[in-house]
């Protein structure tokens, strides 16, 4: 995949950026390590240029964010609460469950989206629970352009430092990208174990009552 990438970029140059970039954030598998770090690279090997790089990269970013987003409005939560009330029995969900977890988002919605773009695999999901809690779109892109443009400028920045080294940012976002995940896969076990818990609590004394 990445011969293909590189290639691509290389023939299409800006172009090639923003279409790989909305690519990545509506198929995460298109790894942006790779991306953002050649298309700096380049920028010492042609004549673009970091700021036509980033802008390119921001837009392709913004675009696939864009088009999840509207997936999640389309899938909203008053749709997933009657999936749920149908069928939310099998893994222990309720629609009130989801109602918490909708309020949660409205209240924190913000300040996630900005941290999470900058997270591998999260920072392109996140924009579909954002609008499916139905977060104000303006609001929603300014805090996905933020996160994007700091995410994208370090990537770049870093390629363009470490020119033809570009390849040795993937290793290092590997694990960092390994240590997210590890973070993330606790945080929801943790949450489940509480979670069933407190149903298990709740049960004991509906049946003492």
């Amino acid at each position: 995949m990445k011969t293909w990438i590189t290639d691509f970029m290389e023939q299409f140059g800006y172009a090639g950026i923003l279409l790989m970039l909305a690519l990545e954030n509506i198929f995460p598998p298109i790894p942006s390590e790779i991306i953002l770090p050649f298309g700096g690279f380049m920028t010492t090997t042609s004549g673009m240029t970091i700021t036509g790089v980033l802008i390119a990269a921001t837009a392709g970013s913004l675009l696939g964010a864009v088009v999840l987003y509207w997936i999640g409005r389309m899938l909203d939560v008053s749709r997933l609460e009657r999936i749920v009330e149908r069928w939310g029995g099998w893994i222990r969900i309720s629609a009130k469950d989801i109602r918490r977890a909708d309020a949660w988002f409205d209240k924190y919605g913000y300040w996630t989206v900005l941290f999470c773009r900058m997270i591998p695999l999260v920072r392109s999901l996140i924009s579909i629970p954002a609008g499916m809690s139905g977060m104000k779109f303006g609001h929603f892109l300014l805090f996905t352009t933020i996160g994007t443009l700091a995410w994208n400028l370090l990537l770049i920045s870093l390629g363009a430092a470490l020119g033809e080294s570009w390849e040795d940012i993937a290793v290092y976002m590997d694990t960092y990208s390994n240590i997210v995940y590890a973070v993330l896969v606790a945080g929801v076990l943790v949450l489940g174990l509480l979670y069933f818990r407190r149903r298990q609590t709740a049960g004991k004394a509906r049946g003492k009552a």
